[in-house]
């Protein structure tokens, strides 16, 4: 791996470095973005005029508050043209659209591919076209730098999805190792793992930008089940019980995967030895949070319970069949009384409150319960045995 590519915070300050110039060369504010409308640097200009607080329209104020835009927004944009332009690209205002003032969009290229975009306000009389053509001349040299991380970012990834997917010790042993020179002094801190899932996208150009993602160093996509993708993000953390970064983290994520997704954490480590059980452990705590509304969206492995070992169980096995016909259709609402009363710890009282019905008709449903499942309640075995299947039967 190139040394030059690594992803340093000196690099980020190049990034303002330059979109600073671009500002002082245009005498307006430059904002920089990455091919997917996330915020990389913000350039303020100091004029001796006062700043227009117009400029500040919808779309450029989430821009810079979020550090992204929506789909949206991005679509409107793209509709100028401005992934296939070469030279500056100007854009007149819509209201309608958010955008009160005009915008002139300087694309952002290497080796012929665009990697982001440098946006500025229009204005009358606006930028002359020597200026623009010294800005473009600015944009070659952010485009070097995108290049680079974008390199370094493929890298990172193919590097972290070899660790997790390993299925032999030595393979994974050497995949850690590869992994451990790529993030240098970074690969002996505290971290921890989450997963995300299910991902709506195997393809690695549809996955967020890790500097969109605060604390993350690594991030891949890694099958889920037959058809399905996760994605996995390796975050660092300053304390081992503080997972606020993790969480923060996979709440961002979670907005890109939609309503149908749930995000899992695992426990805190220092260095990469364990990252195949630290991703075994978040990939549980997702499944359980997918199986179990309550501990969602985001739950962490340390929360999930009894999940915990039924995660760790081949899925064939968490699927008893003591639990086949009270799992049908029918007899629904059979087994939702089952599940509440084992998680009443078998108090019939706070049964019958939990589910708003009364203690005979209660008492009713359990007696249906014994003669579907051949299973005795009052027996303790018995009841393990039922509650774990239903748990199980939810994953």
């Amino acid at each position: 791996m190139r040394e030059n590519a690594r992803v340093t915070p000196e690099l980020r300050g190049d990034y303002q470095e330059l979109v600073d110039e671009i500002s002082e060369l245009l005498g307006a504010p430059a904002t920089l973005e990455n091919r997917d409308f996330e915020l990389i640097a913000f350039g303020a200009y100091d004029s001796e005029g006062d700043l227009d607080t117009t400029a500040l329209d919808p779309v450029r104020t989430r821009s810079i508050l979020t550090r992204r835009s929506t789909r949206t927004v991005r679509t409107w944009f793209e509709g100028f043209g401005i992934t296939r332009a070469t030279g500056p690209v100007r854009i007149p205002p819509t209201p309608e659209a958010g955008v009160y003032r005009g915008r002139i969009c300087l694309p952002v290229r290497h080796r012929g591919v665009v990697l982001g975009y440098v946006w500025l306000l229009d204005s009358d009389p606006g930028p002359t076209e020597r200026q623009l053509t010294a800005a473009m001349d600015v944009t070659v040299r952010i485009g070097a730098l995108l290049a680079d991380e974008a390199q370094h970012g493929a890298d990172l990834s193919r590097e972290l999805r070899a660790v997790l997917v390993a299925e032999r010790d030595w393979q994974r042993d050497m995949a850690v190792a590869e992994l451990r020179t790529a993030l240098g002094a970074r690969a002996d801190g505290l971290h921890t793992v989450v997963c995300v899932a299910p991902w709506p996208s195997a393809d690695p150009e549809d996955a967020p930008s890790v500097r969109t993602v605060p604390g993350a160093t690594a991030l891949c996509t890694v099958p889920w089940g037959a058809t399905s993708q996760s994605l996995a993000l390796l975050v660092r953390l300053r304390s081992a019980d503080v997972l606020t970064p993790a969480t923060s983290a996979a709440g961002r994520l979670l907005e890109r995967a939609g309503a149908s997704a749930a995000g899992g954490i695992a426990s805190a480590r220092a260095g990469l030895a364990e990252l195949g059980v630290a991703w075994r452990e978040a990939s549980a705590a997702a499944r359980a949070a997918l199986a179990e509304p309550r501990l969602g969206p985001v739950a962490e492995w340390a929360h999930i319970g009894p999940f915990r070992l039924l995660t760790s169980l081949p899925r064939e096995v968490a699927q008893d069949p003591v639990v086949h016909a009270l799992l049908s259709s029918a007899h629904r609402e059979l087994a939702r009384t089952a599940e509440v009363y084992l998680d009443c710890a078998g108090q019939a009282g706070r049964t019958a409150a939990e589910l708003g019905i009364h203690r005979q008709t209660l008492y009713y449903r359990l007696s249906r319960v014994e003669h579907l499942t051949g299973l005795d309640l009052d027996d303790g075995e018995d009841r393990l045995l039922l509650h774990m299947a239903l748990k199980g039967a939810r994953l």
